[in-house]
């Protein structure tokens, strides 16, 4: 029942925030679908143990409200403060994924309400005890106040092997710091690299066509027809819409050589269902690149739908200077060696403006002042031969805006030979303008973008499939540290590694804000500084976790995905570590008479249950989504590698696989980082005893006395 009450609650609240019931929204109830019922196992796991002590159900869900209360407003309340800081990421990636984190509080706040008032409220009235025979009344005697390792089942071995890692502590926390380390130093030598986002099979795509030259509408409808019916007949294509276009301005794309083309048409595809094609999309997609190869006069660029932040083409390369004229060289040269010497990029293009040729207009000012001549005339003079002197508007009755009315020559008489005829009238008559003005040829210049103040050209591309882009990034920056390219020519990454950066920033500020914030709540709840870190050991084996998993599945490390499993993982893996402490701590307040490895090994029987169902609601709330499959229970149909659930997968894996492994970690680490303090102070009191203990005097040997003479008295 908590979860309807918790999802109700959170729709209520996303409703009132203005948010529309999207895809962000919804994986964030389905993340809080493991979280949201951990709180109501916890209080009636403990209430159903009363039930079979004898108790009646409202006393004993009473008993668990209140025994239980703390454990579990700490435990929603730690996940909340890793999920804070998400609120606050800045950028396209933040703009993207902050229904994630609201969406998040919102159930996590419905199911603890729903933990401590409904659900207490809903067992005390219908719930029934379990039937109390004897072997559940001998187990809980044990539990309780016996030993638990006499019990038979997994139970009495989980109490053994307690009883064994809390006698030999220090061995078993140096064999989990081996183990952690291990996993770091394979990771960092043989992990898969890193993404932006989640790499998935695409469903739709665009097929971008460019040419040079200044085509008519129909000359460019039918070179897009063209590449239209080489693509139409591929096997998955489902539909395909036309646009075309003449002169889109396409600044920025190239052609094979390395210049400027306009985008004269687009196509944009959309495959059939994963379940419905034999296919896999960027399979298709690669035959479209091969079909449309051989085409001549047309640049065709295949490019697949962007389904995270917008970012553009993966590797994008900024060129900044001051002076426009050194960007040209050095953009030359690097795309040189992108062209001959880097593998795996596609679809490579520059914003360098294509070759030609501009004409300007030098005027002599000491010449024309020598005849008298009015310079400022000469700009009308040039328009009478080329787009005309604007001497008037007007408004025809069937439009809304105004139309220029514009005088120039005849069109036999425009051109560049006619300003050679062009005069001006002066004091001293009529004077050509070829007396103080002179033609000058110059580089054709089509745009300049500025950032910042300073003029910009950029190269972008795109990576074959199996390629990363960060790994390329890599590759080209050790390769501009060693060019020797112009120093006064700033070179920057930007696009998806700008973003993968600065997500990756702001990843690791707020694993670190999560961690502060949940230490402060830990040491108000706890009191201690040692069992707040030792709660807090959980988020260092979960991340462990997380990069086994990535070792396991040789998936890279998403910096969006799998960095928001991390965090969320903070928030989630320290509730185990909370129910076991806060158990220790009271039995060891109502026990006094117990030794801590007794302590030890009843906290962890009595609390075995409720850690395990935790997790494993969890997990398996995630599994089908972290084993890609997409479930629709409507159509009763299981479809692998969906858009659907390929989309999730790097998050949802990374919670399974950390989650899954801190909770195995935690059922022994735990325990035995409890024991800890009790065995060096033994150790410690052993040693100032040895240190301390009294020197006792040396007893003098008995020297013998001489013999007496015979006779003596």
């Amino acid at each position: 029942a908590a979860i309807p009450v918790s999802f109700l609650f959170a729709l209520i609240v996303v409703w009132q925030m203005g948010f529309s019931f999207n895809f962000m929204v919804m994986f964030g109830m389905l993340l809080g679908l493991g979280m949201l019922i951990d709180g109501a196992i916890v209080i009636t796991e403990f209430a159903d143990r009363k039930m079979v002590e004898g108790y009646h159900r409202r006393q004993a869900y009473s008993m668990a409200a209140k025994r239980m209360f703390w454990p579990v407003t700490a435990s929603v309340a730690t996940t909340l403060a890793a999920f804070l800081p998400l609120l606050f990421w800045p950028g396209v990636s933040g703009k993207f994924m902050r229904y994630l984190p609201v969406t998040v509080f919102a159930v996590l706040s419905g199911s603890l309400l729903y933990a401590l008032l409904f659900g207490p409220t809903l067992g005390a009235v219908f719930d029934r005890p379990r039937v109390r025979d004897a072997r559940a009344v001998q187990t809980l005697r044990e539990l309780e106040d016996g030993d638990p390792r006499v019990l038979k089942g997994p139970t009495g071995w989980y109490a053994h092997l307690l009883h064994f890692t809390s006698r030999h502590a220090l061995a078993t926390l140096a064999a989990m710091l081996l183990l952690l380390a291990t996993i770091f130093t394979v990771y960092l030598n043989f992990g898969r690299g890193m993404t932006f986002f989640t790499e998935t099979d695409p469903m739709y795509a665009q097929i971008h066509v460019r040419a040079r030259g200044n085509l008519s509408a129909e000359e460019a409808f039918r070179l897009v027809h063209e590449v239209e019916q080489r693509v139409l007949d591929i096997p998955g294509v489902k539909d395909i819409n036309l646009s075309s276009s003449v002169g889109g301005g396409g600044g920025g794309f190239s052609m094979g050589g390395g210049s400027s083309a306009d985008t004269i048409g687009t196509l944009f595809l959309e495959m059939h269902p994963p379940d419905e094609r034999d296919l896999l999309g960027a399979t298709i997609l690669e035959m479209m690149r091969e079909r449309t190869a051989d085409l001549a006069g047309i640049f065709v660029e295949v490019q697949k739908m962007e389904e995270g932040p917008p970012v553009g083409k993966p590797v994008q390369i900024q060129f900044s200077s001051t002076n426009a004229r050194l960007l040209d060289p050095v953009v030359k040269r690097v795309r040189e060696y992108l062209d001959t010497e880097v593998e795996g990029l596609r679809d490579v293009s520059d914003t360098r403006a294509l070759p030609g040729v501009e004409w300007r207009l030098a005027v002599d000012r000491a010449q024309a002042a020598l005849y008298g001549a009015d310079v400022t005339l000469v700009g009308v003079a040039v328009q009478l031969v080329t787009t005309g002197v604007k001497v008037g508007e007007y408004r025809p009755d069937t439009a809304d805006d105004a139309v220029d009315i514009r005088v120039r020559f005849p069109s036999e008489s425009r051109g560049l030979d006619a300003l050679d005829d062009l005069t001006l009238t002066t004091p001293r008559g009529r004077v050509p303008i070829g007396n103080f003005v002179s033609l000058q040829p110059a580089a054709y210049v089509d745009n300049i973008e500025r950032i910042d103040g300073r003029v910009v050209e950029f190269i972008r591309a795109n990576v074959a499939p199996g390629v990363l882009a960060d790994d390329k990034v890599k590759e080209i920056g050790a390769w501009l540290a060693d060019a020797g390219l112009d120093s006064r020519v700033d070179i920057t990454f930007r696009g998806a590694n700008e973003e993968q950066q600065q997500s990756m920033e702001f990843v690791t500020f707020a694993f670190l804000m999560s961690l502060l914030l949940m230490f402060v709540l830990l040491v108000t709840q706890f009191n201690s500084l040692y069992q707040s870190a030792v709660i807090l050991a959980a988020v260092i084996m979960s991340t462990a976790g997380v990069l086994l998993g990535l070792l396991v599945t040789n998936t890279p490390f998403s910096a969006v995905m799998t960095g928001i499993g991390v965090v969320a993982l903070a928030g989630i893996v320290v509730n185990n570590n909370i129910v076991l402490i806060d158990t220790y701590n009271v039995l060891k307040r109502n026990h006094p008479e117990l030794d801590d490895i007794s302590l030890i090994v009843r906290t962890g029987a009595q609390r075995l249950r409720p850690v395990l169902l935790t997790t494993v609601t969890t997990v398996f709330g995630l599994l089908p989504l972290a084993a890609n499959f997409s479930v629709d229970l409507v159509s009763r149909d299981i479809v692998y590698g969906s858009a659907t659930s390929s989309f999730w997968v790097p998050l949802s894996q990374a919670i399974v696989s950390g989650l899954t492994f801190a909770t195995l970690l935690t059922l022994v680490a735990t325990p035995a980082m409890l024991a800890l303090p009790a065995k060096l102070h033994a150790r410690t009191a052993w040693l100032r005893k040895l240190r301390t203990k009294p020197v006792e005097p040396a007893v003098p040997e008995e020297v013998p006395l001489p013999a007496e003479p015979a006779g003596t008295s």
